[in-house]
C-alpha cells in the first residue's frame, strides 16, 4: 500500500474544501429549475468552453486513455484528432444554432420539437441509462484508484467518492458543476504535466520511448513503429494494436461514434446551452477543441510510458519478485510478479483468489486501467503525489458530475414532467431535480460493478456509446438537414439502430474474450482482433440501420409542414449573426484554426 504523507492529505483536503465551498456559495443563487438545470443561461464563453472539455475529461478519460495508451500506443490519439476535433467544429458551427435557438432545455426536448413525443421519450430513456453507466465507470475508476493507493475497500471507496459529488451538485446544481469543472481542468493540467516530464526524462525523451516501444511492438508481432505511428499501419487490422483498418477507424470512430457523441450527447451540449448568448454557445466547443488537441500528450503518453519504464527507476522502486501479491497492488509490486506485463503495468487479478486473470488463450490479462495510477506512485514524491492524486480526483468528479447534472435534467424535464407530473409548480421540479441527483448517484454505484468486468474502461464506454449515440446521430443528421424526416421514421429508426447494435454485438466477440458481457451471447458468427474493433463495427451497424430505416419509414409517412420546422431544420432557419468585434472571436475563424491544428498533428505522428 502506498504511504501518503501529511502534505498529500492536506492538498486533497484543500481541494475538497474548495469544491464543497463553491457548491455552498452558489446555492443562494439557485431559485428556479432553470437556475439548477441550465445555470440561467448566464455563463461566459471561456467558462462554458473549459467546462465543456472538463466534463468530458472524467476519470474514464484520464485513466481510460492512459489505459488505451498502454494497450494501443499513440494510435489512441485518433480519439482526439479524428474522433473529437472535426465533430466539435461541426457542433459549434451547425448544431448549436438549433439547440440554443430553439430554446430547448435538453437534447431530448429538441427531438420533441423536431419530431414527436415518442421520439423524445425513447431518447430520454436511453440517455438516462447511458449517463448512469458512464457515472458508474467513473465510480469504478475512482474506487479502484483509492483501493490501489490507500488500501481502502472497493465498496467503501465508491460510496465515499459518490458522496462528495452528490454534495456539491445537490447544493449548487449545474452552475456549481461548471465552475468546479473549470477548477478541475487546471488541476488536471498541473497535476499530470510533471508526470509526463518525469517519465520522458526517465526513458530518454520521445526518441527513447519510441526505441523501447519498438521492442514491445516486435514482441507482440507488430512492426517496430506500431506503437508510435498513428496512421502508418492502419492499412490492415492485423498490423496495428488497435486491430482495425483505416475504414473501420474513420467510419466507426471518426464519423459515427465521434459525431454521435459530441453532437448529440447532452452531457457536453448542456455546457454550451448554459452560455450567455448564441455566439458564446457556438464558440464553446471551438474553445474546448484547443486544449482537446493537446490532451493526448497529457493523458495517453503516461500509459505508453508505463509499458517501458524501469521498475527500479522513480522515487518508489520495485521490490523483489513475489509469487502472490496482496489485493491492493502498489508500486512495490515487481513487474515480473505473476507474469506481469512489461514495465510497471500489473496483471488484472481475480477478486477471490488474488491470482492473475487469464484470457481464453491462457495469457495473463494486464490491468491497463492501473497504468496511469502506477506512474503516479512510481514517480511522484510526497506533496507532488498529493497533487497528482488530487488531479485524478478532479477528473473523476468532473466526469461524474457532468453525467449526474445531465441525468437529473433529462429525468426531470423529459421524463418526470412529461409523463409523471405535468403542470406542477416550478418549485416542485426544482425539488425533483435534487432528488434525481440522489437516486442518479445511487444507480451509478450499481453500474460501477458492471464496469469492473472490463480490463480497459474506455473500451466499455465506447461500447455504451455504440448502442446509444451511434443511432441517435443518424436521427439528428436526418432531422436537422432533411425536412422530409418524420417522427414515425425517427422513432422506428432509433429503435432499429439500437437493436442492430445489440444484434451485432451478440453475434461477435473479440479474440480471446469469453462469451458474455463482451459479446457472443447470441452465438459467435465473427471475431474481431480487439474490443475496439468490435465496438467500431457495432457503431457502424447501428448508424447504417437507423439511417436506412428512418429514410424508409419517413418516405412512407406524412411529413410536417415547413412552417412548423422553422428554427429546427437547416434551410428553414436563418443563419446566426456573430455580434463580435475581434476576428478571433468569430466561430468560423476559430473553426479553421482548430481544423488546421488537427491536420498538423496527424501529419507529425502519421
Amino acid at each position: 500500500m502506498t504511504t501518503l504523507h501529511g502534505i498529500d492529505y492536506a492538498v486533497m483536503l484543500l481541494y475538497f474544501g474548495f469544491v464543497l465551498g463553491i457548491g455552498a456559495m452558489l446555492r443562494r443563487y439557485v431559485h428556479t429549475s432553470e437556475d439548477f438545470f441550465l445555470s440561467g443561461r448566464s455563463i461566459p464563453a471561456w467558462v462554458s468552453g473549459l467546462a465543456f472539455i472538463s466534463a468530458n475529461l472524467g476519470a474514464q478519460e484520464v485513466i481510460g486513455m492512459g489505459a488505451s495508451g498502454a494497450k494501443y500506443g499513440i494510435a489512441t490519439s485518433h480519439f482526439y484528432w479524428i474522433g473529437a476535433i472535426p465533430a466539435m467544429v461541426f457542433v459549434g458551427l451547425f448544431m448549436m444554432p438549433f439547440y440554443y435557438g430553439s430554446r430547448a432545455r435538453s437534447v431530448p426536448e429538441y427531438l420533441k420539437l423536431r419530431f414527436d413525443e415518442k421520439t423524445r421519450g425513447l431518447n430520454a430513456m436511453s440517455f438516462a441509462i447511458m449517463t448512469v453507466f458512464s457515472s458508474g465507470i467513473s465510480l469504478y475508476a475512482m474506487g479502484k484508484l483509492l483501493h490501489l493507493l490507500l488500501g481502502w475497500s472497493f465498496d467503501l471507496s465508491i460510496v465515499v467518492a459518490a458522496g462528495i459529488v452528490l454534495a456539491y451538485i445537490f447544493l449548487g446544481g449545474l452552475t456549481s458543476a461548471i465552475y468546479n469543472e473549470v477548477l478541475q481542468f487546471f488541476l488536471i493540467v498541473f497535476g499530470f504535466a510533471p508526470l509526463v516530464f518525469l517519465g520522458l526524462r526517465d526513458v530518454g525523451g520521445w526518441a527513447g520511448l519510441a526505441d523501447r516501444l519498438a521492442g514491445v511492438a516486435t514482441a507482440n508481432g507488430y512492426a517496430p513503429g506500431a506503437y508510435t505511428r498513428s496512421w502508418t499501419f492502419m492499412g490492415s487490422a492485423s498490423a496495428n494494436p488497435v486491430g482495425v483498418e483505416w475504414f473501420g477507424l474513420v467510419m466507426g470512430l471518426g464519423f459515427v461514434l465521434s459525431f454521435g457523441y459530441w453532437c448529440t450527447d447532452f452531457l457536453v451540449v448542456q455546457r454550451a446551452m448554459a452560455a450567455n448568448s448564441m455566439t458564446a454557445a457556438r464558440r464553446t466547443p471551438l474553445i474546448a477543441a484547443v486544449p482537446k488537441m493537446l490532451f493526448p500528450f497529457l493523458v495517453i503518453v503516461p500509459g505508453m510510458l508505463a509499458l517501458v519504464v524501469s521498475p527500479t527507476s522513480g522515487v518508489r522502486q520495485a521490490g523483489p519478485a513475489v509469487t502472490a501479491s496482496p489485493p491492493a497492488l502498489t508500486s512495490q509490486t515487481s513487474p515480473t510478479s505473476a507474469a506481469s506485463a512489461a514495465g510497471i503495468v500489473p496483471p488484472k487479478r481475480d477478486a477471490r483468489t488474488g491470482e492473475p486473470l487469464r484470457d481464453a488463450r491462457g495469457r495473463v490479462v494486464p490491468d491497463y486501467d492501473l497504468a496511469t495510477p502506477m506512474m503516479l506512485v512510481h514517480f511522484f514524491p510526497a506533496g507532488l503525489l498529493g497533487l497528482g492524486l488530487t488531479a485524478l480526483l478532479a477528473s473523476f468528479m468532473s466526469g461524474m458530475a457532468g453525467n449526474v447534472t445531465a441525468f437529473n435534467t433529462v429525468w426531470t424535464y423529459d421524463l418526470y414532467q412529461s409523463y409523471v407530473r405535468p403542470g406542477a409548480p416550478d418549485a416542485h421540479y426544482l425539488a425533483m431535480g435534487r432528488f434525481a441527483t440522489v437516486f442518479g448517484v445511487a444507480i451509478s454505484v450499481a453500474a460501477a460493478y458492471v464496469a469492473a468486468s472490463f480490463n480497459n474502461i474506455m473500451d466499455f464506454l465506447q461500447l455504451v456509446f455504440a448502442f446509444v449515440n451511434a443511432p441517435l446521430f443518424a436521427t439528428f443528421a436526418l432531422g436537422m438537414f432533411w425536412k422530409r424526416a418524420t417522427g414515425h421514421g425517427a422513432f422506428t429508426g432509433l429503435l432499429a439502430g439500437t437493436l442492430a447494435a445489440g444484434l451485432h454485438h451478440g453475434l461477435s466477440l473479440p479474440t480471446g474474450a469469453a462469451v458474455g458481457v463482451k459479446g457472443g451471447y447470441l452465438g459467435v458468427v465473427t471475431t474481431y482482433p480487439s474490443e475496439l474493433a468490435q465496438t467500431f463495427w457495432t457503431a457502424i451497424a447501428a448508424w447504417l440501420t437507423c439511417f436506412g430505416v428512418t429514410i424508409t419509414i419517413s418516405l412512407a409517412t406524412r411529413p410536417r409542414q415547413p412552417e412548423d420546422l422553422r428554427g429546427l431544420v437547416y434551410g428553414l432557419t436563418s443563419k446566426p449573426t456573430d455580434d463580435v468585434r475581434r476576428w478571433y472571436e468569430r466561430p468560423g475563424t476559430l473553426a479553421l484554426l482548430v481544423l488546421a491544428g488537427a491536420v498538423v498533428l496527424n501529419a507529425i505522428f502519421f
